[in-house]
């Protein structure tokens, strides 16, 4: 693969394995150069009882990358960005990939657009409400690749999802305001507490669009949605014409990774126990074999309009 540089906006933990933790060494092992800007660091994710950290301001940001324009090293040809907690700082995001763009008109900018999730069947938000309209009216129109939640689509569309064909209504709504690629990472359609449904599809002379059946482990990871979203915009790269062996292979990583995860934070734990968060933090470094080449356990089914 010939050079390929990604600029990831993330958050960054001392410990654990969530935003530019969870999603750099993925992309660095599949081959992708990394510049990154950690717009928080924290001692952990927020999960935990307790966690402490510096925040990056607007000003630090856009003297970050301000230093990087001066010295004419701004050429990128993805940018990630997923969790940013305040309003300010995503208009600032915005600005920025809107230049970058400008420079680079082939650029594809990969949004995750971490709002919040659903938990024992009612929507949670992990940000400001205010964030959600800058999302809607000012991110998604930039993205080329969108990865949200079941809650998340939602949230930017303004329609619920309670069947396939609302899924389905829901991307193409979502496509309409720009992304070319729309990716629902997780739903509640699949069979309750066995299976969620990931939905796949991408705008084009023919429409691409696929579900994906995913078995459920254990309970909620926290930074797999960073994993999700550089993997897939890793296996997009390589496979930019083929999306069911994208979703085939970020799927199948996922499995293997949370499963080792899982098992792991288990023995942890030891027999009828619960595993802890610092043991269920994210298996990557031991799954790097799985990352760069993922034996496929996951398939995907093109959906027939």
């Amino acid at each position: 693969m010939d050079e390929c540089r990604v600029l990831s906006i993330q958050s960054h933990v001392v410990r654990g394995y969530v935003g530019n933790r969870s999603a750099v060494f993925p992309l660095q092992i599949l081959g992708f150069e990394v510049d990154f800007i950690n717009s928080v660091q924290f001692s952990n994710h927020t999960g935990y009882p307790v966690w402490k950290g510096p925040v990056l301001s607007c000003t630090e940001i856009e003297e970050l990358y301000e230093t990087l324009k001066a010295n004419d090293v701004i050429k990128y040809d993805y940018v990630l960005t997923g969790y940013c907690y305040d309003k300010d700082m995503l208009l600032k995001l915005v600005h920025i990939i809107k230049e970058l763009k400008e420079r680079n008109p082939n650029l594809i900018y990969v949004c995750d657009p971490v709002m919040g999730d659903t938990w024992n069947g009612k929507g949670k938000m992990y940000v400001p409400e205010n964030i959600m309209p800058v999302f809607r009216d000012q991110v998604v129109p930039i993205a080329d690749i969108l990865t949200p939640n079941q809650f998340e689509a939602e949230l930017l569309t303004g329609m619920k999802i309670k069947n396939e064909s609302d899924a389905l209504k829901c991307m193409q709504a979502l496509h309409e305001r720009g992304p070319n690629t729309v990716v629902l990472s997780s739903t509640e359609l699949g069979e309750s507490g066995k299976h969620m449904m990931c939905y796949c599809s991408k705008k084009g002379e023919k429409n691409q669009q696929l579900r994906v059946s995913i078995p459920v482990i254990g309970e909620a990871f926290v930074g797999s949605g960073d994993l999700f979203a550089a993997t897939f915009l890793a296996w997009s790269h390589r496979h930019p014409n083929d999306m069911k062996t994208v979703c085939e292979k970020v799927l199948s990583t996922m499995q293997h990774v949370l499963k080792r995860t899982q098992t792991a934070a288990e023995a942890l734990a030891g027999p009828g126990k619960k595993p802890t968060l610092p043991q269920l933090e994210l298996k990557l470094i031991q799954s790097k074999r799985d990352i760069e080449d993922p034996t496929i356990c996951i398939k995907a089914e093109e959906i027939k309009s």
